[in-house]
């Protein structure tokens, strides 16, 4: 663990990864600002959980409005933090959810919505929050993505997919661009966990109805079979928090000892594998282009 414990704000943390990072990140003995929207209508009952956990087991944790769709409540939230606390030492980005159907049978609007999610609203964040790490000299981003970018992932998913690549890349080009300022960056991957995430919890469908009733005689037993061995991949005695205790791990690493892409992936889908390779060869363009003092010393665990 950290020297001192660290000021941590984690999004989407009403259910899923971002609620269990943020119940392990105070057990650990940060300071956690779980981040989540409607935090006085569906997600109230969330907010009552970790608010009975500060008052019965002492953890520091509270939930915080925040809208990762709206830059002004963002910037409200990471207000309420610096108010409260003077600095903000780690974010992790875990907002997003999981929307199953046929890709055409989305419309443009969708996609962009979906893609807001869990891409952009990474950019509103950091435009809240960086500004102030800067200042500090210090901080960490934590991306929790998929590995869906680089793994086998199946169809059927293409806007989370295609959202979470986005994310992938945007979380690499501000790897190298925040070193200088003493911001860490590490990329948490996990596999497909079954439960434990509450991933279609407010998934919604596509709105094009008609087009994907079309989609449902050619291939409606297909997606039910692969659905059943993608279930089925999955090891017996695995959870979701085991990602939750990765990031935390993270976390309480030293500076300069994180490693800058880590891998959860019970059912093994080939992403660690593809990453591997892939970040090989990133760090190889980096050294000839004579920028590898940009990279993480720690590629990937």
């Amino acid at each position: 663990m950290t020297a001192r414990p660290d000021v941590v704000v984690v999004t989407g943390a009403s259910s899923g990864f971002g609620n269990l990072t943020a119940r392990t990140s105070a057990r650990a003995g940060h300071t956690v600002f779980a981040g989540m929207r409607a935090a006085t209508g569906r997600n109230a009952s969330a907010v009552a959980a970790l608010a009975e956990l500060r008052r019965t087991r002492g953890l520091p944790t509270a939930a915080v409005e925040m809208d990762v769709q709206d830059q002004a409540s963002v910037g409200t939230a990471i207000g309420r933090v610096m108010a409260e606390q003077g600095r903000v030492d780690v974010v992790v980005h875990n907002a997003g959810h999981t929307v199953p159907g046929p890709a055409e049978a989305f419309t443009t609007a969708q996609l962009a919505d979906f893609h807001d999610v869990n891409a952009l609203s990474t950019q509103r964040v950091n435009r809240a929050v960086l500004p102030l790490m800067r200042a500090q000299g210090r901080g960490l981003l934590v991306w929790v993505g998929s590995s869906s970018t680089r793994g086998g992932h199946p169809p059927f998913l293409a806007p989370c997919f295609a959202a979470r690549g986005a994310m992938d890349a945007l979380a690499e080009s501000y790897a190298g661009e925040l070193v200088r300022f003493g911001i860490e960056t590490a990329l948490v991957v996990p596999g497909a966990f079954p439960s434990g995430t509450s991933r279609f919890a407010h998934a919604g469908t596509p709105a094009d109805t008609s087009c994907a009733e079309q989609y449902e005689e050619p291939y409606g037993r297909l997606r039910a079979r692969m659905e059943d061995a993608l279930s089925a991949m999955f090891p017996s005695g695995r959870e979701a928090g085991e990602v939750a205790a990765g990031i935390v791990r993270i976390v309480g690493l030293p500076h300069g000892e994180r490693p800058f892409r880590t891998h959860t992936d019970p059912s093994r889908d080939g992403s660690e594998v593809v990453s591997a390779v892939y970040d090989r060869v990133r760090a190889e363009f980096f050294r000839r282009v004579g920028i590898d003092e940009l990279l993480t010393a720690h590629p990937s665990l």
